[in-house]
């Protein structure tokens, strides 16, 4: 039972109230104070003191000092005026008790506009930071570009002054050959003019040599005849060429050798080929991943994970012409039908699940109870509800804590019975 603190002092001015509390042996870590605009409650244990105020505080900014055997407050009032006493007079039980509510809605609603201002102003300051950030990386950015964009200026610099340079030496080289070329003619003119003076001096001798030329022209045109003659290849002679394979050398002896059966086997393992090839005429067009069951069946998921079951189904059937051993094709494929009220290949596909998930370990328990659970809903379906159980039933003992089929199970029995009342 709390004890209820009556001695206290009090003070006032036309702005403030100075009340003292005395509590012995009180400290900041056991006080527990709580303040409203009309209503003040300190509960220190054994204590507690509460007093229902005159008239309305300023309690945002009042204060309270703790220590030293006591509580001093320094409360403000909202309206300057001179109070007659500290606490209301003639407050009744039912007047105490709804000033206390409003009290705690009042300080309920505060704490959480503060809390909302406080989160409020988190945000800002996280916006606030990372605008500047943005900003600082804005200028980095800028700097950085203006840093790439000098170097692509030097560097063009650069190469078009590499490009002046050669240009200034190919003119240099063409200048020097032009010369060259311009010494050549001045030499071969200064030679003709040396036979020219000299055919003058020697005719016999200049009708010599021009006898010896036109021969030299002649022997000149026959050869370079025969040469484009000789350039021609000739046609080319009509035969047939025989091509002989090896024959296959089979790796054991003649006498342990079995040539039929090995020959047998691969003519079926080409056939094979052909007879997939003749499955799938789409295979040559596929991409490399399309040709993987397993991403097939992923494919598959994703459209069953879309309600698009007719492409869930046809990914799935690509996936089973390329591997027929793998259970979760045929498990997935029956959900499909399921969903498409195709109910005899919903059974199908449950059953050759069923066949492959064997032996019957931990690892395919989860398979093989949901091939049990989607052949019995097929079952059912078809009214079947014998065949049904007894597939529900299985997938319970595999999967006992199953609660859901557990229930459906149950629904079933009553199905059942019901039909035979």
């Amino acid at each position: 039972m709390p004890l209820q603190v009556r001695e206290y002092s009090w003070q006032q001015t036309d702005g403030t109230v100075h009340l003292s509390l005395p509590l012995p042996g009180v400290r900041p870590a056991t006080a527990h104070i709580f303040c409203t605009e009309n209503y003040l409650k300190v509960n220190f244990s054994p204590f507690i003191f509460e007093v229902f105020l005159y008239a309305p505080i300023d309690d945002i900014n009042s204060k309270a000092k703790v220590g030293d055997g006591a509580i001093l407050f320094t409360l403000y009032k909202k309206t300057a005026a001179m109070w007659e006493t500290l606490s209301m007079a003639n407050v009744d039980k039912e007047t105490m008790q709804r000033i206390r509510e409003e009290s705690i809605i009042r300080a309920q609603e505060k704490a959480k506009e503060l809390s909302e201002a406080k989160a409020t102003a988190k945000r800002e300051d996280q916006n606030y930071a990372l605008r500047v950030m943005m900003k600082i990386e804005d200028e980095e950015r800028k700097k950085i570009e203006a840093l790439k964009e000098n170097e692509r200026k030097k560097a063009n610099e650069e190469l078009e002054a590499w490009k002046e340079q050669q240009r200034n030496a190919e003119k240099q080289k063409e200048l020097q050959r032009e010369e060259k070329l311009r010494q050549q003619k001045q030499q071969l003119e200064e030679e003709r003019k040396q036979r020219r003076e000299k055919s003058k001096t020697c005719p016999s001798e200049s009708t010599k040599t021009k006898h010896l030329a036109q021969k030299a022209g002649s022997f000149k045109n026959i050869f370079s005849e025969k040469s484009k003659e000789d350039s021609v290849p000739a046609p080319r002679s009509v035969g047939n060429i025989k091509i002989h394979f090896t024959p296959r050398v089979f790796p054991t002896a003649l006498r342990e050798s079995r040539v039929a059966e090995e020959e047998e086997w691969l003519l079926k393992q080409a056939e094979a080929r052909r007879a997939t090839n003749a499955d799938i005429p789409e295979m040559c067009d596929m991409k490399e991943e399309e040709k993987n069951p397993e991403w097939l069946r992923d494919k598959g998921n994703q459209m069953f994970a879309m309600e698009n079951y007719l492409a869930a189904i046809n990914a799935y059937n690509l996936a089973i012409q390329l591997n027929k051993e793998i259970p979760t094709l045929y498990l997935n494929r029956a959900a499909c039908h399921l969903k498409l009220k195709n109910l005899h290949k919903a059974i199908e596909d449950s059953s050759k699940a069923l066949d492959l998930l064997t032996p019957p370990v931990a690892d395919n328990a989860s398979g093989r109870a949901k091939a049990h659970v989607r052949r019995g809903t097929a079952f059912c379906q078809l009214e079947l509800y014998v065949e049904g159980l007894q597939d529900y039933e299985a997938a319970l003992k595999i999967d006992p804590s199953n609660k859901i089929v557990e229930q459906d199970a149950e629904n079933i029995r009553r199905i059942i019975q019901g039909s035979e009342l």
